[in-house]
């Protein structure tokens, strides 16, 4: 199977779980690393609660890099997700369009390049 991120295709590599499943970038090589992987952890309900469902996606990648004591190093970007059970569609739907749209804000990749919080 193959996701396109941003005009990237990603293809899936060997399971590491039934509930984890990395892929693998065009740069990706023995070297370098350009890999996503996608994972779940199931709602563990209990008498009282319903319990959540935790999603994941990280993205790894090797950079060259300037003004370091390295050479390369490895970039990663990950989301996490807890929603309860019974959360509506439409709300999860809200929660992601207000997640990407602060990821890809100019304030965000600010902050991520000085390591300022105060946007």
């Amino acid at each position: 199977m193959t996701l396109t991120i941003n005009a990237k295709t990603f293809t899936a590599d060997a399971a590491t779980s039934a509930n984890s499943i990395p892929y693998v970038g065009p740069a990706q090589t023995i070297l370098s690393k350009d890999r996503m992987e996608l994972g779940r952890t199931p709602p563990k309900a209990n008498a009282a609660y319903s319990g959540n469902a935790r999603s994941r996606a990280k993205f790894s990648r090797t950079h060259t890099l300037t003004g370091a004591k390295t050479t390369s190093g490895d970039a990663i970007f990950d989301v996490t997700s807890s929603i309860p059970v019974g959360t509506s569609d439409a709300a999860i739907d809200t929660l992601c369009d207000d997640a990407a749209s602060l990821i890809g804000s100019a304030s965000f990749k600010t902050s991520l390049k000085s390591q300022k919080i105060n946007f």
